[in-house]
């Protein structure tokens, strides 16, 4: 049973990317126009890495923000793409072996305090059944003065975007579910969305687990919010 609108428990999570795994992909470019990519490469930019950094990757899905990610550090560096679904871990294996795919739970990481320079998770937080925790692990990884980086879609507030914004994840990303075969996943992700916090809430929990000088920068119009801030 979902605990409200929007949620679902972690198990259920799993299950669901995993059965959408094969599907992930061509439907992030059909419902984004193939923006997602350089949504990814901006939050790599925002990560500030140099030759020779050490990242990882949250929830990495797919694995595309971590081969992003990769580039940046070079093959001296180090970057760790980390989900808990196997199904979409082995589409990220296919795409690069410059990034270490391993399993994990984004609220039990499983690496050492200070062992990043980076940490980062694209449109993977709304999906932490403990968003607290889940921004403080991420902190807590990463060492002192590097970076954290959330990107996540967003709820405009005002028209027409926010007409528009309220069709297309309330009837058109449904109907494309339906289309992909998988209805209730594609169902799940507009109502995840709008119980996600805003850009300035979300900033607030970044504060409360551990960083400070956070910032937003929102692009797509105010659909797609991009979180950075520094590890105290």
């Amino acid at each position: 049973m979902e605990a409200r609108t929007g949620t679902l428990e972690e198990g259920q999570v799993r299950a669901m990317f995993d059965r959408i795994a094969r599907v992930y992909d061509p439907m992030n470019s059909v419902m984004t126009a193939g923006l997602h990519h350089r949504w990814r490469e901006r939050a790599a930019d925002l990560a500030a890495l140099g030759t020779g950094g050490r990242a990882l990757d949250v929830a990495c899905g797919t694995g595309d923000l971590a081969v992003e990610l990769a580039c940046r550090v070079g093959p001296s560096g180090t970057v760790v793409g980390s989900d808990f679904s196997e199904a979409m871990l082995e589409r990220a294996r296919a795409k690069s072996a410059a990034v270490q795919w391993e399993w994990a739970n984004a609220l039990e990481l499983p690496y050492p305090d200070g062992g990043f320079d980076a940490a980062t998770v694209g449109f993977g937080a709304r999906n932490f059944s403990d968003l607290d925790r889940g921004l403080a692990e991420m902190a807590r990884v990463v060492r002192r003065g590097g970076r954290v980086v959330v990107l996540e879609i967003t709820t405009p507030q005002r028209p027409p975007l926010s007409t528009f914004f309220s069709i297309w994840f309330d009837r058109v990303v449904p109907a494309l579910g339906r289309l992909a075969g998988d209805p209730d996943a594609y169902a799940y992700l507009p109502s995840s969305v709008k119980r996600f916090p805003g850009p300035a809430a979300l900033a607030g929990k970044m504060h409360a687990a551990g960083m400070d000088d956070v910032r937003w920068i929102l692009t797509a119009g105010g659909i797609i919010a991009l979180h950075v801030g520094t590890v105290r």
